[in-house]
């Protein structure tokens, strides 16, 4: 009988041991999440991914990888993800009409897909309920990149150098059919408008979010155009410094000769610059909060849970959406972006 007793002791506490080996291995066990990024070089894009990992932490493994700005990789780097079964995706789309693609991938999967930075079409979102986005809208941008504009003018009176009271411009616009592109370019004017002031372009080209080119394509309207240019607008930052550089290769920002320029990103390049007094004004996009939104949202449906405010710290629109606010930013206020 005591042989009996022991036996099925011992057997209780093997089970109890295993039990415990099992719950710590479960509890133990962290999500892993599949990011791929557009292209690693892009100055506000390296911010979010920074962002990302710092919220990461050790809640979840990240691991995030380099689309090298081709769809092709991009598609190849998420089959790569659904093999190695990961729990969600965080996909920054190299082209955002080429998510659906992506949906379609991972519905299959049954892996739970956040989209960032670029909006996917609507009909897209609509394709699975496990699909989110986490971006600002582009609108914002554009009217209070117009606004700075519109405070400058009204400010500086010699900013109409030939007194016609009509601003002339020169816009250097982001990647061609990109939503962020195309409206922070109608906003802008809009907001100008909008504000009582005419307004002339002088010329208008892509520069592909790329300083160097950027550079390039001012140095050909600064040919083409010379000191009629009043206003230089650009869709991001990194456009706007390159225009800077082809100013100051033609003589501006000293002796008193100056051209307001206004950007998009409120990169640490670009808050040097406004310090400077190169840069007139930029526009905070958040790339902090885009990145901790984008981790959260992921985690949250990593663990198989229906995001909530509550469960992830942002407002969830359209039961789709986590839009991020931007900010306008001067000398004045350039604390707030740093």
């Amino acid at each position: 009988m005591k042989k009996s007793v022991i036996t099925v002791i011992a057997a209780a506490v093997v089970l109890v041991v295993l039990l415990m080996a099992t719950f710590g291995q479960a509890a133990s066990k962290v999500a892993t999440i599949g990011c791929a990024i557009y292209k690693f070089d892009d100055t506000f894009m390296s911010g979010v991914r920074s962002a990302i990992m710092n919220a990461a932490g050790k809640k979840a493994k990240v691991e995030i990888v380099d689309s090298q700005n081709s769809q092709p990789t991009q598609n190849d780097k998420v089959d790569l993800f659904i093999t190695k079964r990961v729990n969600a995706l965080a996909i920054n789309p190299v082209d955002r009409t080429a998510a659906g693609v992506i949906i379609d991938k991972a519905k299959r999967a049954n892996i739970p897909v956040v989209f960032l930075n670029r909006e996917p079409l609507p009909e897209d979102m609509k394709k699975w309920n496990k699909v989110y986005y986490v971006g600002a809208k582009a609108e914002q941008s554009g009217q209070m990149e117009g606004q700075l504009v519109v405070d400058y003018w009204k400010s500086h009176p010699q900013a109409d150098k030939n007194k016609d009271g009509v601003i002339q411009y020169v816009m250097l616009k982001g990647e061609p059919g990109h939503q962020d592109a195309e409206l922070r370019t109608k906003y802008s004017i809009k907001a100008i408008e909008d504000a009582g002031l005419k307004v002339q372009k002088l010329a208008e080209d892509t520069a592909m979010w790329d300083r160097v080119k950027g550079q390039e394509k001012m140095a050909a309207f600064l040919a083409a155009h010379g000191d009629k240019i009043e206003v230089v607008l650009a869709n991001n930052d990194d456009m706007a410094l390159g225009a800077i550089e082809a100013l100051k290769a033609a003589g501006y920002f000293k002796g008193g000769k100056y051209m307001p320029v206004v950007g998009v990103d409120a990169t640490a390049p670009a808050l040097k610059a406004l310090e400077e007094g190169t840069l007139l004004g930029t526009v905070l996009n958040d790339a902090k909060n885009q990145g901790k939104a984008t981790f959260n949202l992921a985690n949250v449906l990593a663990q198989g849970k229906t995001p909530s405010k509550a469960n992830m710290g942002y407002t969830i629109s359209d039961s789709k959406y986590v839009w991020i606010d931007y900010q306008k930013i001067t000398k004045a206020n350039i604390q707030d972006a740093k």
